[in-house]
């Protein structure tokens, strides 16, 4: 399940969301080609294991490494994409990221860049019209492992 050419081949992709979190606020980007607001992340390269998609994203896309080890995914969910290459489907692991939204990020931006901008968003703020379809259930059951 692993791309191997852009932009969907094969028509189905292994995706390691990273969704950074701080005392209810959420960090999501503001992903170009997708046009939407998403956790960041990406494809699971052929022969990475997804918990090390996320330490390579984390580095790549925020300039910053995981303060404390990357835990099993909190959730899965399967997608068909939306934006500008529309139509393959992502399966995507919904990995949790504790970061303090304090800390200043990078993020790929500019004309060219992956992202127009990223936010902290409170959970409650989260603008589910314009994020990925499964974000009200995923920030549900992130409240509720966390009580």
């Amino acid at each position: 399940m692993c791309r191997v050419a852009k932009p969907a081949t094969p028509p189905m992709h292994l995706v390691s969301y990273v969704v950074v979190v701080d005392d209810g606020y959420i960090l999501l980007v503001d992903h170009r080609n997708a046009q939407l607001w998403l956790p960041p992340g990406g494809h699971v390269e052929p022969g990475e294991h997804p918990r090390v998609t996320v330490d390579r994203e984390l580095e790549e896309e925020l300039g910053f490494v995981a303060s404390h080890p990357i835990e099993p995914p909190l959730f899965l969910t399967i997608t068909t994409t939306v934006g500008l290459t529309a139509g393959h489907t992502d399966v995507s692991l919904w990995y949790v990221v504790r970061a303090s939204r304090h800390h200043s990020f990078k993020f790929d931006e500019g004309e060219e860049g992956e992202f127009r901008d990223a936010r902290w968003f409170p959970f409650d703020e989260v603008p589910l019209e314009r994020t990925d379809p499964h974000m009200k259930r995923f920030l549900t059951k992130l409240a509720n492992n966390n009580a």
